[in-house]
C-alpha cells in the first residue's frame, strides 16, 4: 500500500500588526504543491514558485486576503466556538466508547455463561400424532 500525500494549504503569514500578508513559501520543501484557498481556482496547484507569486498578485487573491483582514475578530470568535466544539465532541466520544466497551464485555460475559451452562437435550419419546384412536 502506498502513501498517498496531499498539497500543502496555503496560510498567510501575519505582520507585526496583526495584519495578514502573502508570503511566497519556500518551493522545495513543498513535495506535492501548493493549494490556495482564496477560492479563485480551487482546482488549481501551484508548483512553482513564480507561479504562486503571479497568483497572489491576483485580484480574487488580494480581495480575499483584505476580507480576512477585516473579519479577524470573526474568526477568533468562530475559532472559539469551534473548539468547544471539538472540545464537546471528545467527551460525547469518549462516553461512547465506555458504553460499547461495557456493552462488549456485558457479551462476552453472557456469552461466556451460555457456553459453560448449556442444558443437554433429552430426547424426548413422541407417538404418532396422526393416529387418533
Amino acid at each position: 500500500m502506498e502513501l498517498v500525500l496531499e498539497p500543502d494549504i496555503y496560510a498567510p503569514s501575519v505582520d507585526e500588526k496583526g495584519n495578514y500578508i502573502d508570503k511566497t513559501p519556500v518551493f522545495h520543501l513543498i513535495k506535492k504543491g501548493l493549494m490556495c484557498p482564496c477560492g479563485s481556482r480551487k482546482d488549481k496547484l501551484y508548483e512553482t514558485s513564480a507561479k504562486f507569486s503571479v497568483h497572489i498578485k491576483s485580484k480574487s487573491h488580494q480581495k480575499w486576503l483584505s476580507n480576512l483582514n477585516a473579519n479577524k475578530v470573526n474568526y477568533y470568535v468562530e475559532n472559539e466556538k469551534l473548539m468547544e466544539t471539538i472540545k464537546n465532541q471528545r467527551i460525547i466520544i469518549a462516553k461512547l466508547e465506555k458504553d460499547v466497551s461495557n456493552k462488549m464485555l456485558t457479551i462476552d460475559y453472557l456469552t461466556q455463561q451460555l457456553n459453560h451452562n448449556k442444558p443437554i437435550l433429552k430426547t424426548v419419546p413422541t407417538g404418532n400424532l396422526l393416529d387418533f384412536d
